[in-house]
């Protein structure tokens, strides 16, 4: 019934002849493409691909149509000494499936060994409960907005949580909060322009399946980082309305975020997959070709590499998973409107078990001559838990990177002083100016650093001001997860207070840390729900809590009903902020500022004491307070700071100053309309930053 059909391209590809159906398995002795009813329930047909090309299974099943359910049993050797894990009763996803159907529910029918004894296969069938595919049309509809081109110095991240940010959104009609169509909606859209973001950064949107130990404690994994399919978009984001699909929802949600001017990046996870370790379950790669898509232990090729900390990693020294990854990245970029990636445990994507990490790994080289995805927006997380696997600097000229020590940097500078994990003028002025040490090689600009004071795994910016220790109980650890090296204050009072000089310290310092992310020369970004003052009650890795945890709380914010609110005043503060930014060139230059300009050039950057002098090699190591001139004559701003116990008295540079931005005010419109003039001697007073300008 199957005619030959053609090796490329992977996946299942419709045409007017039928469809073509192709998976890369060449250690596999057989492979049949198993067809199911229209609920995916009963196993209709079993047809065995008729040809193997270079180690590609493939078959024309003519007159198919897209619609159709489908997965495969692939069948070889059991031995899972030599890495082989091969076993027919069990069902197995395409890598290449646009559409999933079905949920993976923890149960032991799932695993490719029998429950008691991981050496012997299991020969129950699983078929009514396993993840299935369905072919899908191909995307003929025409993009209908142009993609966005954000100049590099004018880019602002936002990273976020769809579900978590739209779930209790009043603005969203309630069938489609926590969706694609759901940030989508004007209302979200909005907020976000009002904020002057520029890039949403969204977490994983790939269909992932939840580990069985959350799935025993009636949990889930919400952040998603435990991908199974690299093709399809997660379905619990999509709001089920009639005539649309996942993809058609999420490709609608782009041209929605392009035609307000915005780019479109999503957080991916290909350095590991679902399947976890040599006891998870064997949902697909393990059983197409166990040691063809992991890396498997040159002791012991049982087990895996675990460089990620998830029990199995991805090998993408294997070209046809390198064809996997990039194949997928092209189908984001292409066919669903996303303009860039944000790459999880990025050292991995470029890792071999002799070598380690390699900057010129085939994955990078890959990347750097593909003439799409060159051009795509690409965010590393620059660490993985391998050996070697702190990375940061060491990525590829073209590729951005989140800067965690401009995180600690300015945590330990503002909230620690005189504790431990204080740091000191020198090491802020470093991170403050992008992080020269870490980026200034082969060309790299200062943009290459992306720095954040907050992201998803972490404290949110309001709970770094008000916990000194993590409170991670309800994620079944026993407290034991998450960082314990966190570099907060609870300001007196662990947890929420009602004391007034509690709460007035905690709004400052957020407003400080704020200050010192947006005013910083790199890349900055904003962890969603920050400039609401949203809190996880001390949760600082509330990776499996989809609920009121995560959940944004903009209940009597959307409107701004009461102006004077702690949250409405932040949010005008974040949006003060970066139309400041954007008012700034000197603040966001895309070049290293010299430690000496040349001769004859007026000064780019002066640092200076508090009294005005130029600071001193002896002054880097002592004292909390020092000003940072930027520019010169009639384009000059002054940033002044303070992280000391006490107000720091200023003698200003000559000319004439108005402040722009203080971080003790509460009000940002305070400033807004009319900066107010400075005396030549100033009163900076604690934990706070102004900035000034001629």
């Amino acid at each position: 019934m199957l005619s030959p059909g053609h090796p490329l391209p992977l996946g299942a590809t419709p045409s007017p002849q039928g469809v073509n159906f192709a998976i890369a398995a060449p250690s596999a002795s057989k492979v049949e493409l198993c067809l199911f009813d229209n609920t995916g329930q009963s196993e209709q047909q079993r047809l065995a691909l008729p040809e193997c090309t270079d180690g590609i299974w493939h078959g024309l099943l003519p007159n198919a149509r897209p619609g159709l359910i489908y997965g495969y049993r692939v069948h070889g050797p059991w031995a899972p000494a030599e890495g082989q894990r091969f076993n027919p009763a069990k069902l197995l996803l395409d890598p290449y499936a646009r559409e999933i159907l079905g949920h993976y529910n923890g149960s032991d029918l799932f695993l490719g060994h029998a429950p008691t004894n991981p050496t012997q296969r299991d020969i129950r069938d699983n078929a009514p409960i396993a993840l299935k595919a369905r072919v899908t049309a191909p995307n003929n509809t025409p993009q209908t907005t142009g993609r966005p081109h954000i100049p590099p110095t004018d880019r602002v991240l936002y990273e976020l949580h769809i579900r978590s940010l739209t779930h209790q959104h009043p603005g969203v009609p309630e069938p489609l909060r926590g969706t694609y169509a759901g940030l989508a909606e004007p209302a979200v859209l909005d907020h976000l322009q009002r904020l002057g973001v520029t890039t949403l950064s969204l977490m994983p949107v790939q269909h992932r399946a939840d580990e069985p130990r959350l799935l025993a404690q009636g949990l889930t994994n919400h952040w998603g980082y435990n991908t199974i399919g690299w093709f399809a978009p997660e379905a619990r984001f999509w709001s089920g309305r009639p005539g649309t699909t996942p993809a058609s929802e999420f490709r609608a949600m782009a041209d929605a975020v392009h035609a307000r001017g915005m780019e479109l990046v999503i957080d991916v996870v290909y350095n590991h997959s679902a399947e976890s370790d040599e006891l998870g379950p064997t949902l697909s790669l393990r059983g197409i070709d166990n040691a063809l898509y992991y890396h498997l232990r040159a002791d012991d090729r049982a087990l895996y590499e675990n460089w990620a900390g998830t029990g199995n990693c991805l090998n993408l020294g294997e070209p046809r998973v390198l064809q996997l990854v990039m194949d997928s990245l092209r189908f984001w970029a292409c066919e669903m409107g996303v303009d860039g990636f944000r790459f999880d445990l990025a050292p991995v994507l470029g890792r071999d078990a002799q070598r380690g990490f390699d900057a010129r790994a085939p994955f990078f080289a890959a990347i750097a001559q593909d003439p799409v995805l060159s051009r795509t927006l690409r965010i590393a997380e620059p660490w993985d838990i391998g050996p070697g696997g702190y990375r940061l600097g060491e990525f590829p000229p073209g590729w951005l990177e989140w800067n965690d020590r401009f995180r600690d940097t300015q945590r330990g500078f503002w909230l620690r002083q005189g504790r431990e994990g204080a740091t000191g003028l020198g090491d802020f002025a470093h991170r403050f100016t992008a992080s020269s040490a870490s980026f200034a090689h082969d060309g790299r600009a200062p943009t290459a650093s992306v720095n954040f004071i907050t992201a998803h795994d972490g404290f949110t910016l309001r709970d770094l001001v008000s916990y000194e220790a993590r409170h991670n109980l309800a994620n079944g650890e026993d407290n034991r997860d998450g960082h314990a090296h966190n570099l907060s204050t609870n300001c007196g009072v662990e947890g929420p207070s009602d004391d007034p000089a509690v709460r007035a310290m905690r709004a400052r310092l957020q407003r400080t840390l704020l200050a010192s992310l947006l005013l910083s020369q790199g890349t900055p970004m904003l962890l969603a729900g920050d400039e609401l003052g949203h809190s996880q009650n001390g949760n600082n890795n509330a990776y499996c809590q989809d609920n009121e945890t995560t959940w944004l709380g903009w209940i009597g914010w959307i409107g701004l009903s009461d102006p004077a609110s702690e949250r409405a005043r932040l949010t005008a503060f974040v949006a003060r902020l970066t139309a400041l930014r954007r008012e700034a060139p000197v603040l966001r230059s895309a070049r290293w500022w010299p430690a000496e300009p040349p001769a004859g050039a007026p000064p780019g950057l002066r640092w200076l004491r508090p009294d005005g002098q130029p600071m001193a090699p002896a002054d880097w190591h002592a004292g909390t307070a020092l000003a940072i001139l930027f520019g010169h004559a009639e384009n000059a701003w002054l940033v002044l700071v303070n992280a000391g116990p006490s107000p720091a008295t200023f003698t200003l540079p000559d000319g004439d100053w108005h402040c722009c931005l203080a971080t003790d005010a509460e009000d940002a419109d305070d400033l807004r309309t009319a900066p107010r003039p400075l005396e030549r001697v100033v009163e900076v007073p604690v934990s706070s930053l102004w900035l000034a300008r001629t």
